[in-house]
This record gives C-alpha cells, structure tokens and sequence, in this order.
C-alpha cells in the first residue's frame, strides 16, 4: 500500500489523513471532538463490559468448582469457550456490520449482552451459567473488531495509537477490574452479586449505545489522500468553494437504517476478508495478538486454583488483587505502544521529510520483547517453587505489558499498511487470534500439570520471543512488501 504523508515538508502544518469531505459534515472525521469521544467510549465501555462480566468471574472458578462438583479442566470452560466465541463471531459481525452499518450491530448486541447477564445472575445450573456466558460473548464480540474499525472511522493517522491504546485498555481492563471487583463481591456476598452490577452496567450502556452512537461507516472511496489541520478547522474556506450537504438532525442520526453497501453483495462481505492473511502485516498482527492474550488468559484461568488452594490459601478478595498488577502492566503496555508510538512516529516522519512510514511503530515492539518473557519465566518459577506472592504478581503484571502494546502496535500497523480494507484485514486479526488463544489454553491445565509450571512457561516465553522476531524483517523489509502485497489480487 502506498506511503501516507503526515507532516508537510515544507511547513508544520499537520496533513491529515485520510483526507475528510468538503462538503459534507455528517462525515464522522468532521464531527466534533466531543461528539467522536462520546461515541467512541461508548463503545469502548460495551467491550469493557463483555470482559468485565465474562472475565470478571475468574476469582470464583474455585467456588463454582465446589458448587458445582465440577473439575478444574471444567469450570475453565467458563473462560475458555468464550474466547473461542468471542473470536470467531467476528466473521459474522464485521461484514454485517460492513454492509448493514455498525450502529445497527451495536445497539442489538448491547441488549443481547445485557439480557445474558440477567440469565447468568439467576442460572441455577452450570450449563445454564456457561451458556449464558457463550450467548453474552456472541454479543460481545461485536465490538472485537469493529470497536478497532471504529478509530479509523473517527479519527486522523497521528491519532491511531493512542485511540487503539484507549480501546486496549478497555478491553484488558474489563480482565482485569472485573476480577479484582469479582475477588471482593463473591468474598462479601456471592458470585451472583457480580453478574447483577454487569447488568446495572450493561443497562447503562445500551441506553448511551442508542443515544450517543451514530453511523460511522463512510465511503471515502473518491477523496484525495489527505487535507491539513487548518482547513478542517475552517469549514467555512471549505463553503466558499463547494455547496454543503445538509447536516443531519439528533433524531435523524437515531435511525437504525443507513442504507446497505453499494456494488457488493452479503456473500462477498463474508468472503472477502480470507484472502488478506497472505499479508505479512496481518499475519504478524494476529500471532503477536494470539501469544499475548493466551499468555495472560492462561495466569487468569490458573491462578484462582493456585492462590486460593493450599498452601497459600487466599480468600476470594486477597485473590483478586493479582489483577492491580495486571491493570498496571496494560496501562504501561497501551502508553508505550499507543501515545509513545504516536509520538515516536510524529518525529520520525520529520527527519524522514515529511514522510510517515508504518514500520516505525515497529520499533516499540522491544519493550514487550523484553518484558513479556521475563515475567513469564518469573510466573513459572514462583509457582512451582512456591515462592513469596510477590513473585507471581510482578510476573503476571509484566505479561499483562503484552496485552495491550503487542495487539495496539501490530493493529495499527495493519490499519496504516491496509487502510482502505482496514475493517477486513482487523476481522483476521481479531477473529483468528482467539481461536489460536482458544487452541492454546484448551490444553493449559493438562500441559502445566504434566510438565510442570517452569517448563511450559519458559515454553510461552520462547514462543513470544520467536513471534516478535517476525516484527524484524518487516521493520527493514516493510516498505517493499506493502508495495509488492499491494498488488497481489487478493481482494475479492
């Protein structure tokens, strides 16, 4: 794909790309800054919440392994075919939401979402609690792909890391605060308790789902490349030179309806996304996506077995507090791949005259590198040698750094190499990533039980060590391949 232009060489002037219409200010890059934040937090607080009722269970599994006579292997079950679901349903909701519009798929599946919850809270057996979390992860997987869709949709180049960052963090948060809120709530009442304050939640959100979020899907296909800071800024230098479209009314924008894609049909939308893993770009951002998640997920299914049971024995609220470390490790992960990187990159393009190079987001990719591994041989080593707390609460914050920065860094790229099939291309990522994590953690209880933690942790920080060095041929070679990949005909 060709190279963006970010910074005028002639001038400081900021170019904005992609360029925003002239004459229509129903465009969602032409939106007021507030109106793009509501709506893009709102969406960002659906994706927290899906993870926040679902995740947010995992200080209880050793409680409702007791409660329900079942095993270890088993009440993972409540974790792991959710993330299986919430992977694969992305191939369902992406090019529905390509073709219908993304408002539609958000408002049906904010209400879905909260509506399991209200089963989970009153289900009196395990299937029924399972598949009130599978249903509520089918729901939920709405916002996997097309919540990342959506900073491309809002917002200019120079601003991606950082929003992917936000979106990140919202994602991962609900991991991590829900487990830490879970701990305290099962400890002072019962784990129903937690599925009640997702519903409260949930409830909220779908009401600002419908209020605050508007269509953002938007044909760009005839624009120029891109525009600069002032004339966007200016609307009025734009309405000397073309007529203005009318401005949708609030009530307007409520519609569920905007029309469907135009020269295509519902069969290609599903289709055409496939042939993209030939690109490098989408292969590497999905690998590195797949090892960060099942890593972290792995520590999040074990660690109620670990803490809670002899010799450590740790109430369900002491339990919990594995996650403060774990929250932290994302916020680190999502400052240095999304605002460092969009900073990073802003300098780079400088001393590059002007020119924005996707590749130099890559180069962030070292923290993760470094740290992930480490905190994985830590974790493993803390475990088995049943060392002091501490141990395993630096290492799972120190893995939870790969959470956020690995996926932030490795989307963004996507979306910078492959903008104009950017929704397809996050599909792959996203949806693939989790049936990779699903494979991985179907098999976590077995393998550390058989080899014990050390050895299969000092595995996982091979694997990831191996994946990031894919990062090196595209950071020297990535130039090239985009503009090779660029003309495969791949696209259906």
């Amino acid at each position: 794909m060709p190279t963006a232009l970010h910074i005028s060489e002639r001038s400081s002037k900021l170019i904005l790309v992609p360029h925003p219409s002239e004459n229509d200010p129903n465009d969602p890059l032409r939106w007021p800054r507030w109106k793009k934040h509501v709506c893009f937090m709102s969406i960002c607080a659906f994706t927290f919440l899906t993870n926040f009722a679902i995740g947010g269970l995992a200080p209880a599994f050793y409680i409702l392994s007791i409660q329900f006579n079942k095993s270890l292997t088993e009440t993972s079950d409540l974790l792991l075919w959710p993330i299986l679901v919430l992977g694969v349903f992305n191939f369902f909701w992406v090019p529905m939401a390509n073709y219908f519009g993304k408002r539609p798929i958000f408002c049906f599946a904010s209400l879905l979402l909260c509506l399991c919850d209200i089963w989970g809270a009153v289900a009196t057996s395990f299937r029924s609690l399972l598949w009130s979390t599978i249903i509520a992860a089918f729901a939920g997987s709405s916002t996997e792909a097309l919540g990342a869709a959506m900073v491309n949709d809002l917002y200019f180049l120079h601003e991606r890391s950082s929003k992917m960052g936000i979106y990140m963090n919202f994602i991962s948060g609900g991991n991590t605060i829900g487990p830490l809120i879970c701990g305290f709530v099962i400890t002072g009442a019962t784990w129903r308790w937690h599925k009640w304050i997702s519903v409260i939640l949930t409830a909220i959100n779908f009401v600002a789902v419908v209020l605050f979020v508007p269509e953002t899907r938007y044909d760009r296909s005839s624009m120029p490349l891109a525009t600069t800071e002032s004339d966007l800024a200016l609307p009025s230098a734009l309405d000397k030179e073309v007529d203005q479209l009318p401005k949708k009314t609030w009530l307007q924008e409520l519609s569920l309806w905007s029309g469907t894609a135009k020269d295509t049909n519902l069969f290609e939308m599903f289709v055409r996304p496939l042939p993209m893993l030939a690109y490098p770009a989408v292969m590497f951002a999905f690998l590195g996506y797949a090892v960060s998640l099942a890593w972290v997920a792995a520590i999040n299914i074990l660690n109620s077995f670990i803490l809670q049971a002899p010799p450590y024995n740790w109430k369900p609220s002491i339990n919990g507090l594995i996650n403060i470390p774990g929250l932290l490790g994302n916020l680190f992960g999502a400052f240095t791949s999304g605002w460092v990187v969009d900073r990073y990159s802003d300098w780079r393009a400088k001393k590059n005259n002007g020119v924005f190079q996707p590749e130099t987001r890559l180069f962030m990719l070292i923290i993760p590198t470094i740290i992930v591994p480490a905190g994985c041989i830590l974790f493993g080593y803390g475990v088995e040698r049943t060392l002091h707390w501490t141990s395993l609460f630096f290492g799972y914050g120190m893995v939870s750094v790969g959470l956020t920065a690995v996926p932030v860094i490795g989307m963004t790229y996507v979306s910078d190499s492959y903008f104009p099939v950017a929704p397809d291309a996050l599909l792959l990522v996203n949806g693939l990533k989790n049936i990779v994590a699903f494979g991985f953690l179907w098999g976590v209880v077995p393998w550390v039980t058989e080899v014990g933690y050390v050895a299969s942790f000092w595995t996982q920080a091979a694997i990831f060590l191996f994946i990031m060095a894919l990062a090196i041929p595209l950071s020297i070679f990535g130039e090239k391949i985009r503009h090779t990949s660029a003309q495969w005909r791949i696209i259906l």
